[in-house]
């Protein structure tokens, strides 16, 4: 399972969420993803916890709270949709797909 972690500011570090949800228990990974264009953090992370009442502890204590100047989301991770599916044109501007 993982945790979500949303709200975040941008100058959080994986080091920085590490920190905190050790408090909770033993912390297996962080994950910061960040933006592909500019290179900055997105403002949301995900922790993965060794137990899951560790996770659960964790999400019910930090959901809500603020932190870093800002209150935090804090709820388990759903799952990845697959983005590529469901149709639709993928070339944008016109639907004939010639030139503007």
């Amino acid at each position: 399972m993982s945790i979500y972690v949303g709200n975040l500011s941008y100058e959080v570090t994986q080091e920085d969420l590490d920190g905190v949800f050790a408090e909770y228990g033993t912390v297996k990974r962080v994950q910061l993803p960040t933006d592909r264009e500019t290179g900055r953090p997105r403002g949301f992370g995900f922790v993965e916890m060794e137990k899951e009442e560790d996770e659960t502890a964790a999400i019910e204590a930090l959901d809500g709270a603020e932190w870093m100047g800002r209150e935090i989301k804090v709820n388990k991770a759903k799952p990845r949709e697959d983005r590529r599916s469901g149709g639709g044109n993928r070339r944008g501007g016109n639907s004939r797909g010639g030139r503007y």
